[in-house]
């Protein structure tokens, strides 16, 4: 049972104050009946919420992929940049996060949740979880950097970074630029931008397109996004599960 205010609350009305406003008003129904008071606590699985003719749902947990455009922040505010946040239309819940952080020039998968257990999981060091971008390359990728980055490039930190899966797409000796797809396992700063700044490169492109199980959508366009499905959801769920 949960107070009806921070039902509400939790999945976009308003604020707690302008919430409860509106239930004083008598904007508000449960079950087909008018609630005028806050603190009423309720079935949240299975009550039936109207406020101001809209029906709410209470979800604990929702999960959303977007496709990450460049020039917006991977962040839940920022008092000077579009944030990520903003691309949602119509958010189920008002309490969502980035699940990691991409660059603001970095393109491509994002996971947008209020799960924290399930970010911690696929954030942690500890977890090795893959991440997998491709990239454009200012310079000619050779299979000596794919050699380097197999056994740990040192990026000015205090530890090499850990084993990571290069491949060459394509290169273009004319422009002097390669296409590369890269699979690390950390979120360190700027990571694969210092590791081919490391061997002596330049990332001139660079998207992300699958988190663990995840993959991005190619039907998803930039600054598109759209729910998890339950098998998305799920294998996310299961795999770290096996993990623990």
């Amino acid at each position: 049972m949960m107070r009806l205010d921070r039902i509400l609350t939790e999945m976009g009305a308003g604020s707690r104050q302008e919430v409860k406003k509106l239930i004083r008003k008598g904007q508000v129904s449960v079950d087909g009946e008018i609630i005028k008071k806050p603190e009423v606590k309720v079935e949240e699985k299975t009550a039936r919420i109207r406020c101001l003719g809209i029906s709410y749902r209470y979800e604990p947990y929702v999960y959303y992929m977007l496709h990450k455009p460049a020039g917006v922040v991977s962040a839940t505010e920022d008092s000077k940049e579009r944030t990520v946040l903003e691309l949602l239309e119509n958010p189920a819940r008002n309490d969502l996060f980035p699940v990691g952080r991409l660059d603001k020039d970095t393109e491509g998968l994002l996971l947008l949740t209020n799960d924290g257990e399930l970010a911690h999981r696929l954030l942690s060091p500890k977890k090795h979880v893959d991440k997998t971008y491709e990239a454009v390359i200012s310079g000619i990728v050779t299979e000596e950097d794919a050699a380097a980055f197999a056994r740990g490039v040192d990026i000015g930190d205090d530890t090499l970074t850990l084993p990571a899966v290069l491949e060459i797409l394509k290169t273009d000796p004319e422009q002097n630029c390669s296409e590369i797809s890269i699979t690390i396992q950390e979120g360190r700063y700027h990571q694969i931008k210092r590791m081919f700044e490391a061997v002596g490169k330049r990332v001139v492109y660079l998207k992300r397109i699958r988190m663990g199980t995840l993959k991005l959508d190619p039907a998803l366009p930039k600054g598109a996004s759209r729910r998890l499905t339950e098998e998305e959801i799920n294998a996310l769920k299961q795999a770290w599960a096996k993990e623990s």
